[in-house]
Order: C-alpha cells, then structure tokens, then sequence
C-alpha cells in the first residue's frame, strides 16, 4: 500500500547559495517541490488541521532557509531543507521527497535548470 502525500509545487524564492563569489553577492532563484509522506486518513475522516501537517509551515520552511542559509552547495541546501521539514512533525511526517531547482545556473552556453532531488526519511533526519 503505497503511503498518502501532500504534494507542494512551485515554492519559489530568492538565495545566496552556490559556489561562485557573485551567486552568494547577487544570489539567484531557486524552486522547490515537495512530495510529503503522511498518513492522512485521520484528517480525511475528522476535517481536523490538528490531524495533518499544516503546509503553510513547510512552505515557510523552504522560503526562510532559501533566504537566509549561504551553502556552496545546492545538495547541501536541499538536505537542511529536507531537515527542517522532517522536524516539523516528527510523530507523523514519515518522509520528504524534494526537488530543488535552480533556475538559472551561471554555467557558460547552459540555459537549462540544475535539479536536485532528494529522498529522506526520519530515520535519516539528523536533529
């Protein structure tokens, strides 16, 4: 049987993480997606907020790191996202699955999107 999922698309916001001097000065887009892994039969049956996680908080999660967090790495971005997630609700979140993307890569001749993506569950969340 496979797991319930909250699916979040899209959460765009402006960082300071790469490994270039000027993306850490003049920073850059980057987008998320989330795929979260809960059992949300206790809110399909109670219309509780109580009894699922709130996505507003995991939003907020990605935009606030993104903002404020300066890594060389994307992977390393992805991962404290990936973290902090797990951590928001560690009785019933039981996975993170994320893609993060950076829109625009200062890559010479490269237009395309650099994409990480990222599967982590409680047993891999460090905090």
């Amino acid at each position: 049987m496979q797991p319930d999922r909250i699916h979040l698309r899209g959460i765009r916001s402006y960082g300071y993480t790469g490994f270039l001097a000027e993306e850490k000065v003049l920073g850059q887009w980057f987008s998320v997606d989330l795929s979260l892994e809960i059992n949300l039969q206790a809110a399909g049956q109670s219309d509780n907020l109580q009894d699922t996680l709130d996505y507003r908080a995991a939003i907020e999660i990605v935009k606030t790191t993104i903002k404020t967090e300066c890594f060389d790495l994307v992977e390393r971005l992805a991962q404290v996202i990936a973290e902090r997630l797990l951590n928001l609700d560690r009785q019933r979140l039981m996975a993170v699955n994320l893609k993060l993307t950076k829109e625009a890569a200062p890559i010479p001749d490269f237009g395309g999107e650099i994409i990480i993506d990222i599967y982590r569950t409680q047993d891999h969340c460090s905090s």
